[in-house]
């Protein structure tokens, strides 16, 4: 339970940082774009229109020379048995039916980067909730029992240290595959988004599911867990000195029942922490493996960034666009972080005022 105190110091910090004002409003708006996706999305994010291929955003346009058949008088021209052909400039102008473009298969960027969002948010907070669960199991029991227990915990955690995150993650996805996990979607199967939709004009034919890299959530957590974990040991190391401590186990208290009623509570803030900022890290992270084609999913920022790679010099928007989304969403998160390490950690000097 949040003490007041921590909800006066929580109130303090926000009203003296505007960073922490755009955080939270940064985080909150993406939040609601990925639950409801739905209602919000112009397309279907798998909808595909070739004759609106490569359409530049609102005020953009661009031009570029194609090779087109020769016509005359509505007739295509053949010389000795051969079509005829020209190279012309064509110009593709922005259309406020797509005000961030399409990709190179004419599909709607802003769907795409809005129903992208699920993919990340899903996999940085189940990710994280899954490294968090397995390091403060070990950080917490490293630091309680300390000895030999400390020792090989610890040195299992330098192991993982030792590797780079992004080629262990490579390594773990090469091994166990590309499991998806669908989740449905409530608001498609239940008919309430296509009734919306349907009211308002809108088209209809969103995804029922929710795709879930299954194998990325695993591999993301195991490779982050260490963090939670010497964050809690030292948190640990600590708490176990204090007197309340003492008088539980002299009262007979478990060490299960210590940890989780008396160690736990008192460590939580800067686990809560450094949560916060391991899901921008994870977003990241999944958007990297997503770039490679190791998560599997088809509608995630990473992926749209690795298929705009061959259109850099035409078609800018198709991985820049996604690429802003995970800037924007990134350091919205850590500006979050920054606020409650400010609030919640007294022995810091808020960096609020701004």
């Amino acid at each position: 339970m949040i003490s007041e105190r921590t909800i006066r110091n929580l109130r303090r910090e926000l009203k003296r940082s505007v960073l922490a004002k755009i955080g939270i409003v940064v985080v909150v708006l993406i939040l609601a774009m990925a639950i409801f996706a739905p209602f919000i999305s112009p397309y279907s994010p798998m909808k595909q229109n070739l004759e609106n291929a490569r359409q530049p955003p609102l005020g953009f346009s661009t031009q570029e020379t194609r090779e087109v058949t020769v016509t005359e008088n509505g007739s295509v021209v053949i010389e000795n048995g051969v079509v005829q052909t020209e190279e012309r400039t064509v110009y593709t102008n922005a259309s406020a039916a797509h005000p961030l473009g399409t990709d190179a298969n004419g599909r709607d960027i802003l769907s795409r980067v809005i129903y992208g969002a699920r993919t990340s948010i899903l996999v940085g907070l189940f990710g994280t909730t899954l490294a968090a669960l397995i390091g403060v199991t070990v950080g917490l029991s490293a630091g309680f029992y300390r000895g030999r227990v400390d020792d090989v915990l610890m040195r299992g955690a330098d192991i993982m240290l030792a590797f780079p995150s992004l080629v262990l993650a490579i390594a773990l996805v090469g091994v166990w595959g590309q499991a998806k996990v669908a989740i449905p979607d409530p608001f498609v199967v239940t008919g309430i988004a296509g009734a919306f939709r349907s009211a308002l004009g809108l088209q209809l034919g969103m995804p029922s599911n929710i795709i879930l890299p299954g194998t990325v959530v695993l591999v993301v957590a195991l490779v982050n867990w260490v963090w939670f974990a010497r964050v809690a040991r030292g948190e640990a190391l600590s708490i176990r000195q204090e007197e309340y401590v003492k008088a539980a186990r002299a009262l007979g208290a478990s060490d299960g029942r210590t940890l989780l009623r008396h160690v736990l509570p008192n460590a939580i803030t800067p686990i809560l922490v450094l949560a916060t900022i391991q899901v921008a890290a994870i977003i990241l992270l999944e958007s990297a493996l997503s770039f490679l084609g190791f998560s599997g999913a088809s509608v995630s920022w990473g992926f749209d960034i690795a298929l705009g790679r061959q259109y850099q010099s035409t078609a800018w928007w198709i991985s820049t666009v996604p690429g802003l989304a995970i800037v924007i969403t990134v350091i919205g998160l850590n500006l979050v972080g920054d606020w409650l390490r400010d609030a919640l950690d007294p022995g810091i000097e808020g960096e609020g005022g701004v």
